[in-house]
């Protein structure tokens, strides 16, 4: 047999191979189809029963653009209503205050190296006695600072906070407030996402975790400075499982990336650091000369 006999013998046979595969593809295929035609519906009614049966609170996907969404007010309404009230205490607005201790390294200075602490509040869902419930937490300078005419931390953040007490703490949620270190009450000097401020994160983060009435599960949330807060809480991760998940929203990748272009600062890294941030913790008393 020539050598053009043999090649298009093998080609004959390669052509043949071809043909059998894609005449297969082709009828599994159409098995599928006509399988999904008649038995799509019944096996779509068995996901949708398995998943109310496990999870009567998840909604399918299908159906999530059928939902009476409330869009006219200032924040989002969740569509289900919680079964819990807010825990009472001794103020107008149901949250306690605490200071939680941390350590600074003595390279740090400024008013606070041997007895730092953050300051925070918290509001809890009145549960039934021996349930514990994780916590939602956000971190910023901006809560019962003099810079900016906040009030006191205990009050519920009206750009964030009463949402979350309103609409997520009814479902088993306790929600917190943290001033990051030199700002509101916590001490030190103010640290714009430097050391200082991660340790104090990451301390508030180890109490939420730690506390008789938390399950050991953190969430945190914020957006522009507070959506910079949770990476810094993250970065401890390989110490402690305390924090599940964050959900920073619009923050900072970085302080260099964000006030220098070029190898230059720009104008507002005069005006954000030194003017704005570097004022928080100025409030009169007498830290203020240390920091």
């Amino acid at each position: 047999m020539s050598d053009s006999e043999g090649d298009l013998l093998e080609r004959s046979q390669r052509s043949r191979e071809f043909n059998l595969v894609l005449g297969s593809t082709i009828a599994v295929s159409l098995v599928f189809l006509f399988v999904s035609a008649v038995f799509g519906e019944a096996v779509m009614d068995l996901v949708v029963d398995e998943e109310g049966s496990s999870n009567p609170y998840r909604v399918p996907v299908w159906e999530r653009s059928t939902l009476p969404y409330e869009t006219e007010g200032d924040f989002g309404i969740a569509l289900e209503v919680g079964p819990y009230e807010i825990l009472a205490t001794e103020n107008e607005w149901n949250s306690t205050h605490h200071f939680v201790e941390y350590s600074l390294p003595i390279s740090e200075g400024g008013a606070a190296p041997d007895n730092a602490v953050i300051s925070l509040a918290v509001w809890r869902p009145n549960v039934p006695e021996g349930v514990k419930v994780p916590v939602i937490a956000e971190f910023g300078p901006y809560f019962q600072e003099a810079s900016v005419e906040t009030p006191s931390i205990e009050v519920p953040g009206t750009w964030l906070g009463q949402m979350i007490i309103d609409q997520i703490l009814p479902h088993g949620y306790a929600f917190a407030q943290v001033s990051v270190a030199g700002t509101g009450r916590s001490n030190h000097c103010m640290d714009l996402m430097g050391n200082a401020e991660q340790l104090g994160n990451d301390a508030a983060v180890r109490w939420f975790g730690e506390q008789n009435w938390s399950n050991g599960a953190v969430g945190m949330i914020g957006k522009s400075y507070d959506g910079s807060t949770p990476w810094q809480a993250a970065m401890f991760g390989a110490e402690h499982d305390y924090l599940k998940t964050i959900v920073p929203i619009s923050g900072l990748i970085g302080v260099k990336e964000l006030m220098w272009r070029n190898g230059s600062a720009e104008a507002r890294a005069p005006i954000m650091h030194n003017g704005v941030y570097g004022s928080y913790g100025i409030d009169g008393d007498e830290e203020d000369y240390q920091n």
